[in-house]
């Protein structure tokens, strides 16, 4: 589920505590941690709702001035169903604190570049872990299109890829592009250390 960054910084003032999608099918289920750039948020509800039923004061909840402009902001389609997410802050992303913990011994170190060389091995287009964290250190704050270009790949699998290294805590999403966090700065130079 994506939020706006207005709908987030709500979200964590407890503003909003609604959101609507039209959905072929759920996106998240009742229990989801959601991480989000203020946090993580919980989904506490998933309800399936007819339009009629949607009140002003919903939309309101939902961040929008009334139920005629959330409704016109929703995916159209007759196969689509509007659904009713109810949403709650529910504490940190743990990635924050991953990205700044650089206080890793020399074992710690060789088990994330271990566990690096795994998923390279597990890639269906070979190597990728360390030249993504090279790039990203040498073309901070560049589109995602962009660097995937640099690597002969297409934006959405890079993206993805990305992602995987964001889990680790070694990078860090920009309103545009990446850059590699202090943690994913170390772990690059012990990468660097190892195949020079």
């Amino acid at each position: 589920m994506l939020f706006t960054q207005d709908a987030l910084a709500r979200i964590a003032a407890g503003e909003v505590d609604l959101a609507f999608r039209r959905w072929r099918r759920p996106a998240v289920r009742p229990g989801t941690a959601l991480r989000t750039a203020v946090g993580v948020l919980a989904v506490e509800a998933v309800d399936a709702v007819d339009e009629a039923a949607v009140s002003d004061r919903d939309a309101r909840r939902a961040g929008y001035a009334d139920r005629a402009h959330l409704l016109a902001d929703q995916r159209p389609g007759a196969d689509r169903t509007l659904y009713r997410v109810t949403l709650r802050p529910a504490g940190d992303d743990p990635r924050v604190g991953l990205r700044q913990d650089t206080d890793l011994t020399a074992a710690e170190l060789d088990d994330i570049a271990a566990a690096l060389a795994r998923m390279d091995a597990r890639s269906g287009h070979g190597p990728w872990t360390t030249a993504t964290l090279e790039l990203i250190a040498a073309h901070p704050a560049v589109r995602a299109a962009d660097l995937a270009a640099r690597m002969d790949r297409e934006r959405l699998p890079f993206k993805a890829d990305v992602r995987k290294l964001k889990e680790r805590g070694l990078t860090e999403s920009l309103d545009v592009g990446y850059r590699l966090s202090p943690r994913g700065r170390l772990v690059l130079d012990h990468l660097r250390g190892q195949s020079g």
